[in-house]
């Protein structure tokens, strides 16, 4: 298990501190690597909206020491008018799962496909939208109750019946989502962020500290699956799970810190927490030159066998003939060019010496016009 820093953004001193509380935290700038799936997302109502101003955020799994445990989605204040929250999402990369973390800002970005459910049903967010200075809840999707809010409206074209539900709760590797950002996406992942609110802080923190969230406790169906208000987790206010949201495997039931101890290793992540697309998904990690030519050297990995290697000499030093092909004796200094390594070619022998001189050029006769002269 490795925990893996973004040093992008910065935040505020108490915000920092917070998250020092929190034993491996999931949000935003603080990523998470390990080498096990996490469990699909289960199955659970919203509960309704405590007032007017309070946005949704859905629930995931997060990581600590004890393994996977479920931070429940609850209802939390905007940290200023206009933003959305853009949820993270466990995406697989280079035989790891890394999580990346939600952000607040002016458009929803990429969220790995997933479907939270309650407006994030994978692209954007058709839960409501800021008009003006308030936020407008589309009653389709959000459970308002008999809460008085008024600034509503319906939107039944974002609610899709589908007969077998996607509870994949991550993106890329064996059985995850196969989906990459769009455009839009990609522009929004480039706008200013704001980092996670102190009471969505507190929520993960409080959860993290529930031992009736842990995955290995609650078998995928936390009894606790999402909130009214953040850190609030009485009974007048939480929501259990009607189920899991699919088989979970023992493996990610039983992981932990313990069980996987070399899972990776510390890193800094780029600016932007990297999303699993399909072009980079299954990408192979980058071999070192000589593994990548069977352990050769590079220099003499793509050299034909019956080629010597090059000369130190200077560039324009003058190479001797090879004797095969040569019609002057070889000077007395010369020596055969050495086989390559590693090759089985017999190495080339020396031109046969000689002593003899080459003959005098001889002299013309003189023509008949020299004789009468």
């Amino acid at each position: 298990m490795s925990i893996l820093y973004n040093t992008r953004s910065t935040r505020p001193i108490a915000l920092a501190l917070l998250l020092l509380t929190v034993p491996v935290a999931s949000f935003a700038g603080l990523s998470i690597s390990i080498t096990i799936a996490p469990p699909p997302l289960p199955v659970y109502v919203q509960p309704i909206c405590p007032q007017a101003g309070y946005l949704w955020t859905p629930g995931y799994w997060a990581w600590s020491d004890e393994g996977y445990f479920w931070v429940p989605g609850t209802w939390v204040t905007a940290p200023s008018v206009g933003v959305l929250w853009t949820p993270g999402y466990w995406g697989w990369l280079g035989g790891i799962y890394s999580w990346n973390g939600g952000y607040w800002g002016s458009h929803v970005g990429f969220y790995g496909g997933v479907n939270y459910g309650f407006g994030y049903g994978g692209i954007g967010f058709a839960g409501g939208e800021w008009r003006g200075g308030g936020f407008f809840y589309n009653t389709a999707v959000m459970n308002l109750g008999n809460t008085h809010i008024t600034n509503v409206y319906v939107n039944n074209s974002v609610v899709v019946n589908n007969t077998v539900v996607n509870h994949v709760s991550f993106n890329g590797g064996p059985g995850g989502l196969r989906s990459g950002p769009t455009p839009a996406e990609q522009a929004a992942g480039r706008d200013h962020h704001i980092p996670p609110t102190g009471e969505q802080v507190q929520q993960q923190t409080a959860a993290s500290r529930n031992t009736q969230l842990w995955a290995k406790n609650n078998g995928g169906k936390p009894a606790i699956a999402a909130t009214a208000k953040a850190g609030d987790f009485s009974a007048s206010s939480a929501v259990p799970a009607r189920a899991a949201g699919g088989r979970v495997e023992p493996a990610t039931l039983n992981a932990s810190a313990k069980s996987m101890p070399h899972a990776g290793s510390a890193a800094a992540t780029p600016n932007e927490p990297r999303a699993a697309t399909p072009e980079n998904r299954n990408s192979p990690k980058p071999q070192s030159q000589a593994a990548a030519n069977g352990g050769a050297k590079p220099e003499m990995a793509h050299r034909p066998a019956n080629v010597a290697p090059q000369s130190n000499a200077p560039a324009n030093a003058s190479r001797p003939a090879p004797a095969a092909h040569s019609n002057q004796p070889r000077p007395e200094n010369a020596r055969p060019a050495a086989a390559p390594e590693h090759s089985h070619a017999a190495e080339p022998k020396p031109a046969a010496r000689t002593n003899v001189p080459p003959k005098p050029a001889e002299k013309s006769k003189p023509n008949n016009e020299e004789r009468k002269k």
